[in-house]
């Protein structure tokens, strides 16, 4: 289904003519032609699939058809991270090029007091669409920056991510200064009960949309470590003083690698760990102010820093296209999430490897995530010198088959039957 297709009014359809969109993704198909007729949606896609388009298209097109107060925040959207809001405010200005009296303001926090002034006068002043963080949206409501009792659009991007980082008190605080007609639009990659809980208290008879979550391109070779946690480190270790990118050949090259972890404190812990080895490593996490996270983000893009070691702020909705390798150093919660962290690699037609490090505790876990994927990972040797890691059960392919569950130690040497190989 084209765009052309739906009602969508001339100004937006001549942006996306500019920006050679033509075809609808699966969620735009299905999520546009419902919030033009004015229905609150609830959206369950992952990144990649066209959603940030399939909510603003449509209510920037309403926007520009008029009917709305000007000096009045008719839209409010709201991203779990100032990334991801810096994004959304990009995606915003090549979709709104033709409208007149459409604009929008990014409101995120983590910058100095001159910003927050900035955002101050474009809020008092009635931005048509603010983009905003929680936080920091809670901020300026609390001094009176921002009135949203005229707002007509409210969006949650993300919303699984901002549960995730605690953020369900500050929703509630503002979704409660909204007024009864506010339509309402909330996307989330993963649907676990707390959203769907959000979802029941936020909504108002939503249509649901679900797509399926895309398992992981094919030109990524996943692989995993089965070991204890004190085994961690050293394998990255091995894996930096071999500077292999590529493990069927022996290409020196430990660069283009995004190491994920589940803790701030093991990002901050592996990166010294790099550095101790000279490799060209930055820090990505939370403790960083929104100046130290740009300026860390634009050396790696440009190819100034090697490997990038963060938390999940940087799993959704940041595009990187040349990531050789991905490590996962903790076990991601779900299957959604893996395929999240992994897709960071195997871009725009180059290979790309994942790396899962499972211990002991995230045994199951991971088994889940290869039932997701239906097939079992490939388990890799631990290195030589780290001893033998835990035994690993491959969980069962069906009730009641009489099949012997497969057993795996990770040893120094590997199985005799593996020969050479890696």
């Amino acid at each position: 289904m084209t765009f052309e297709e739906t009602y969508l009014n001339d100004n937006i359809l001549d942006a996306l003519y500019d920006m050679h969109f033509e075809e609808m993704t699966p969620i735009q198909e299905r999520c546009i032609p419902k919030i033009l007729d004015g229905r609150d949606v609830l959206g369950v896609a992952q990144t990649g699939t066209g959603k940030t388009a399939a909510y603003l298209l449509p209510i920037l097109s309403m926007l520009d058809d008029g009917g709305y107060p000007d000096d009045a925040i008719n839209c409010v959207v709201m991203s779990p991270t100032r990334e991801l809001a810096q994004q959304i405010d990009q995606a915003m200005e090549g979709f709104s090029y033709y409208l007149q009296n459409v604009s929008s303001i990014a409101v995120y926090g983590g910058n100095d007091g001159s910003r927050f002034d900035q955002e101050m006068k474009g809020l008092r002043g009635g931005a048509p669409v603010v983009i905003a963080t929680p936080g920091r949206l809670l901020s300026h409501l609390k001094v009176g920056n921002l009135d949203l009792s005229r707002t007509s659009f409210f969006v949650l991007d993300e919303a699984d991510r901002m549960l995730d980082m605690g953020f369900s008190d500050d929703i509630m605080q503002i979704n409660a200064l909204l007024p009864k007609h506010c339509q309402k639009v909330m996307f989330s990659a993963t649907m676990p009960s707390k959203i769907r809980e959000l979802a029941v208290s936020l909504l108002n008879n939503p249509v649901e949309v679900k797509l399926k979550v895309s398992r992981p391109a094919e030109k990524i070779r996943q692989m995993a470590y089965v070991c204890y946690d004190p085994q961690k480190v050293g394998i990255i270790e091995h894996l930096a003083k071999s500077h292999i990118s590529n493990l069927n050949s022996q290409t020196s090259n430990f660069k283009r690698v995004i190491i994920f972890c589940g803790k701030k404190d093991r990002v901050k812990e592996i990166n010294r760990t790099l550095q101790k080895l000279r490799i060209n490593c930055a820090p990505m996490h939370s403790d960083l102010s929104q100046a130290e996270r740009d300026e860390v983000m634009y050396r790696f893009k440009a190819g100034q820093v090697d490997v990038l070691v963060a938390t999940d702020i940087v799993a959704r909705g940041i595009d990187i296209d040349d990531i050789s390798m991905v490590i996962n150093y903790d076990v991601p919660h779900d299957s959604e999430d893996y395929v999240h962290r992994i897709g960071r690699t195997a871009r725009a037609d180059r290979d790309g490897m994942a790396i899962t490090f499972v211990s002991d505790r995230d045994i199951l876990r991971f088994q889940k995530i290869e039932q997701f994927l239906q097939k079992e990972v490939e388990k890799l040797p631990l290195p030589e010198g780290l001893g033998e890691g835990p035994e690993y059960k491959a969980a069962p392919s069906g009730k009641g088959d009489g099949k012997k569950h497969r057993r795996y130690h990770g040893r120094a040497h590997g199985r005799k039957d593996r020969g050479k190989k890696g």
